[in-house]
């Protein structure tokens, strides 16, 4: 073996052992919460592979009756978990629905069509997608108590009004969406035009199969984005049925700090699947939607 050949070895060598490290860094902290939602004792000092494996941490957040670590009398858990998880996936799938929707056919107006104000149009959603949602929190509760004096679905302490809250995040796919329009020729639709379909067809038919990947990214995006919210919903939400997996975790959490880490950590992992689902089922458009949505007109 030459000079060159264990000089490649070295550095070959050298590169798989910092991506075993980088590895073993990034998932530490995930088997550690795993090993912990399994451990009896549910402690932060507990060791990563423990003695002995207890499914009572998952019994409590499913709402099963579980064996009490302290007295080892049946109970069952008097937080609505699955409730909050179901919550949080119903707000989050119902705003990237709508979110989908609002954006791509404002977007494909701003793109295709040419009216009075389109450019001003333009301006205004990049002014407006500096500011963040949060300085607007004050406006939004006294809107939606506003409005819930006259419809109470979309008032306060309601998922309807959460869900109106997040749409007003819409600027920002609009103009993702746009630059993604503007990348597909305009023949694509005139042919099918010519062909007979309608502008509608032709919108729906044509141009929105070939958005997919960029529909992907955004749904994806606002989907994670509205699901770990805590802020928006903490301050909108009252009652405890109807609070997000976000907002109830924090509140488990806080009335027994010290002694449901176990609880926490099973808790964790099953938020998280709802993630991982979504992701995992669109991951193959994430990097081509990503690369073509930032193309500038």
């Amino acid at each position: 073996m030459d000079f060159y050949q264990r000089k490649e070895l070295a550095m070959s060598t050298v590169r798989n052992l910092f991506i075993v490290a980088i590895i073993i860094v990034v998932l530490f902290p995930v088997l550690y919460i795993v090993s912990m939602s399994f451990n009896p004792t549910g402690s932060l000092g507990a060791d990563l592979l423990p003695e002995r494996f207890s499914l009572d941490h998952w019994r409590y957040i499913l709402g099963l009756p579980y064996r009490d670590a302290l007295n080892g009398e049946w109970q069952t858990s008097s937080f609505p978990i699955l409730t909050w998880l179901f919550n949080s996936i119903k707000v989050s799938l119902i705003t990237s629905f709508m979110m989908l929707v609002l954006s791509t056919t404002s977007a494909y107006a701003l793109s295709r069509f040419q009216f009075k104000g389109r450019e001003s149009s333009i301006i205004v959603l990049m002014v407006v997608q500096m500011f963040p949602s949060i300085m607007a929190l004050v406006a939004f509760y006294l809107m939606l108590d506003f409005i819930g004096q006259y419809v109470p679905a979309l008032g306060t302490d309601s998922h309807w009004g959460l869900i109106l809250v997040y749409l007003g995040g819409t600027p920002f796919n609009i103009w993702l969406i746009k630059g993604y329009f503007d990348t597909i020729p305009k023949s694509m639709e005139e042919s099918a035009i010519i062909d007979g379909c309608t502008p509608f067809q032709a919108f729906y038919k044509i141009l929105l199969p070939m958005c997919a990947p960029i529909l992907a990214v955004v749904g994806l995006l606002t989907f994670i984005s509205t699901f770990a919210d805590f802020i928006v919903p903490s301050i909108l939400l009252k009652s405890q049925e109807n609070l997000t997996f976000a907002v109830g975790i924090q509140l488990f959490i806080a009335e027994g700090f010290s002694g449901r880490w176990g609880q926490f950590a099973a808790a964790c992992i099953l938020g998280a699947l709802p993630i991982s689902l979504v992701f995992f089922s669109i991951h193959r458009y994430i990097i081509s939607g990503l690369a073509a949505g930032g193309v500038k007109e």
